[in-house]
C-alpha cells in the first residue's frame, strides 16, 4: 500500500511538473485585473487578501513566464503580445475604443471638475484588456480531457489530476467575481449604482467575445500587419456565420450563470467577515462607532 502511495504521488508530481508553467501564466493573467481593481475601484481592508493576490501575482509570473524563452528583445516582446489571453487585435481595438468613450463621457459630463486622469483610464485599459483571461481559465478544462484520456487510474484522476484543474480555475474565475464586485463597490460610491448591473452584462459579453476569438481563433496582435487580409476576412465570417455566434452566447450564459452564484458567495462571506472584524473592533473598544462598515 505504501509503495502504491508513493506511486501515486510521484505520477502526480510529474503531473503538476507538466501542467505548472501554462497554468501559473493563466493564472498570473486572471489575477492581473484584480491586483489592478484594487488601485482602481477599491482597496480591500483585507491585508490577507491584498497580500495573498500580491504573493499569488509574484509566484505565478515567476513560475509561468518560465515557459518562454527570453533569448533576445524580440522574443521578449513577441511573447508579451502573445499574453493578451492570445487576443486578436479586434478585441484590442474595441477595449481602447470603449475606454476613450467612456472618458469622453466622463471628461464631457463633469466638464472636467472632478473627472479622473488619464493614468486611471490607462489603468482601466489594462484592466477591461486582461479581464477576459479570468474567465477564459474555464476554457482550459479541455486540458483536463487530455489529461483524464492517458489512462490514469481513477485514484489519481480523482485525487491528483481533478482538484489540481478545480483549484486553478475556482482560483482564475474568483479574481473575475472579485474585480467586478469591486467595480460595482466604485459604481455605487460614484452615484451610478443603476449602472451595475448594465456594467456586469456588458463586461459578460465582452469577455465570452474575447473568450471566443482566443480560444478558437488564436490570432495575435501582429496579424492586423502580417496577415490584415486573413483576418478581416475571418471577422466577417464570425459575424455572420451561426456556429461563431451560438458559441460567444453559450459562453455568455456560462459565464453569466456561475458569476451569479459565486458572486453570491462571495458577498456572503464578505458580509460575514466584515461582522467580525465590527464585532472584534467593538468588545476591544465599546465606544467606537461601527456605522461606516
Amino acid at each position: 500500500m505504501t509503495d502504491q502511495l508513493i506511486a501515486w504521488m510521484a505520477v502526480a508530481l510529474r503531473l503538476l511538473e507538466s501542467n505548472i508553467g501554462w497554468m501559473a501564466w493563466n493564472l498570473f493573467l486572471a489575477l492581473l485585473p484584480l491586483g489592478i481593481s484594487f488601485w482602481l475601484f477599491h482597496r480591500p481592508r483585507s491585508r490577507f487578501l491584498r497580500w495573498g493576490v500580491g504573493f499569488l501575482l509574484g509566484i505565478t509570473f515567476f513560475c509561468g513566464v518560465q515557459r518562454y524563452n527570453f533569448a533576445n528583445l524580440i522574443n521578449l516582446i513577441r511573447s508579451l503580445g502573445t499574453t493578451f489571453l492570445d487576443l486578436d487585435t479586434i478585441y484590442l481595438i474595441g477595449a481602447i475604443a470603449l475606454t476613450l468613450l467612456l472618458m469622453g463621457l466622463d471628461i464631457w459630463l463633469l466638464r472636467g471638475r472632478g473627472s479622473r486622469s488619464l493614468g486611471w483610464w490607462a489603468g482601466f485599459l489594462v484592466f477591461i484588456t486582461f479581464l477576459p483571461n479570468a474567465p477564459y481559465v474555464l476554457t482550459d478544462i479541455i486540458h483536463l480531457i487530455d489529461d483524464i484520456r492517458r489512462n490514469y487510474s481513477a485514484w489519481i484522476i480523482t485525487l491528483a489530476i481533478i482538484p489540481q484543474y478545480l483549484l486553478f480555475m475556482v482560483l482564475g474565475f474568483e479574481a473575475y467575481v472579485l474585480s467586478l464586485i469591486y467595480l460595482g463597490d466604485y459604481l455605487r460610491e460614484q452615484g451610478w449604482r443603476k449602472f451595475i448591473l448594465w456594467a456586469e452584462l456588458t463586461i459578460h459579453g465582452l469577455s465570452a467575445i474575447g473568450i471566443y476569438l482566443g480560444r478558437f481563433q488564436r490570432f495575435n496582435s501582429w496579424h492586423i500587419i502580417t496577415q490584415p487580409d486573413v483576418l478581416f476576412s475571418s471577422l466577417v465570417n464570425d459575424l455572420v456565420a451561426k456556429f461563431p455566434l451560438v458559441v460567444m452566447v453559450v459562453t455568455f450564459v456560462v459565464i453569466t450563470v456561475l458569476y451569479w452564484i459565486m458572486k453570491q458567495l462571495s458577498l456572503g462571506i464578505m458580509l460575514r467577515t466584515r461582522r467580525r472584524i465590527a464585532s472584534e473592533e467593538e468588545t476591544s473598544n465599546p465606544d467606537t462607532s461601527t456605522a461606516g462598515f
